[in-house]
């Protein structure tokens, strides 16, 4: 890489009036530097609280290079440590090694705010991915727009925080599903650090199973022949806001996730889950996916389910997260059902 200051530098003004409405938000989290789209493809660096967090996805930082972004945000946010994970290797796993104190300090637990609303964070964990996805802050605040005296299902909950922001602005119910407990049990987490009239549901099952069961289709026991593995059995029910946020691609004994190829096999279950009249906010996180054929394709499939899409509202990030051609990585669409 090339001298990267005056990118830093650049990055931060262009971010200046963003910060200040961020922080009437009682938001202290917030995305620095999106290399992909200010100069440094691979490279992040976000505010988290009282910490700064570098992260290498191409390639690993120099020295040289980690020594520049450390004097930068030392002079421009005095007294925030930086923590910095090289995630390049496979599968994004964290490679670079620490220092003692550097691990103490990536592992110690701390509390962050976005829109008035408490979370936990560690810049090193168990797993490689943040506790709180940024990008996902205005969809966030879009369902607590929505919440107040709502029923909420969150699909692909990780660490609940769709769902704790909802019990947060009023969600009568809250029911978050997600395959891992480790990321569940930082959702109840969550949840504690706030005072919540109603306290969310947390369910470890795999999607699939979870939603063919809400949405009255059904899940067997057996699938031609074969014996599925242990799920946890629901009522069907419908909510009146549905939050899907799958990734990319994962494979179970219960399905496919794709979201190039098979979006809707998720969609349609999703759908029937949601009460008429409701809302369910789709999430793609794929680049090549193009927006506008995504949005009919999902119409298309609510057709098919016998359900009306009645209207369609993008819900764009934030502006820490730029994109020159306007088109986002990140597709994020609240249809009214």
């Amino acid at each position: 890489m090339s001298s990267l200051t005056p990118l830093l530098q650049r990055a931060e003004a262009a971010r200046a009036e963003l910060i200040a409405r961020l922080q009437a938000e009682d938001t202290n989290c917030y995305r620095l530097f999106h290399g992909s789209a200010e100069g440094a493809p691979g490279l992040t660096v976000d505010r988290y609280g009282e910490q700064l967090l570098a992260q290498s996805f191409h390639q690993a930082l120099s020295d040289a290079e980690l020594a520049e972004i450390r004097a930068h945000y030392q002079a421009s946010h005095p007294g925030l440590p930086l923590m910095y994970n090289d995630r390049s290797a496979g599968n994004s796993r964290i490679g670079n090694a620490l220092t003692l104190e550097q691990q103490a300090e990536a592992e110690a637990d701390r509390t962050i705010r976005e829109l008035g609303v408490n979370y936990h964070y560690r810049a090193r964990h168990k797993g490689q991915d943040p506790w709180l996805f940024l990008d996902l802050r205005a969809a966030r605040r879009h369902v607590m727009q929505l919440a107040a005296g709502k029923s909420v299902l969150n699909l692909f909950a990780y660490t609940c925080g769709v769902g704790v922001a909802a019990a947060k602005a009023g969600a009568s119910f809250v029911m978050n599903v997600d395959f891992a407990e480790s990321s569940l049990s930082v959702g109840r987490a969550n949840a504690k650090l706030n005072l919540l009239a109603t306290r969310p549901r947390c369910v470890q099952s795999d999607v699939f199973a979870a939603i063919r069961q809400l949405s009255g289709i059904g899940q067997p026991e057996r699938v031609r022949g074969k014996r599925m593995p242990p799920f946890p059995k629901l009522e069907a029910r419908q909510f009146d806001l549905v939050f899907l946020d799958p990734p990319r691609y994962s494979k179970s004994p219960f399905g496919v996730v794709d979201l190039i190829n098979d979006y809707q096999a998720l969609f349609k279950p999703a759908l029937l889950a949601t009460a008429p009249g409701g809302t369910l906010i789709c999430c793609n996180n794929v680049a090549q996916v193009d927006g506008d054929a995504w949005l009919e394709a999902l119409t298309r499939s609510a057709a098919k389910a016998g359900r009306e899409v009645r209207a369609a509202e993008w819900i764009t990030p934030d502006a820490d997260f730029p994109s020159p051609d306007g088109k986002h990585p990140l597709k994020i669409v609240a249809l009214s059902v």
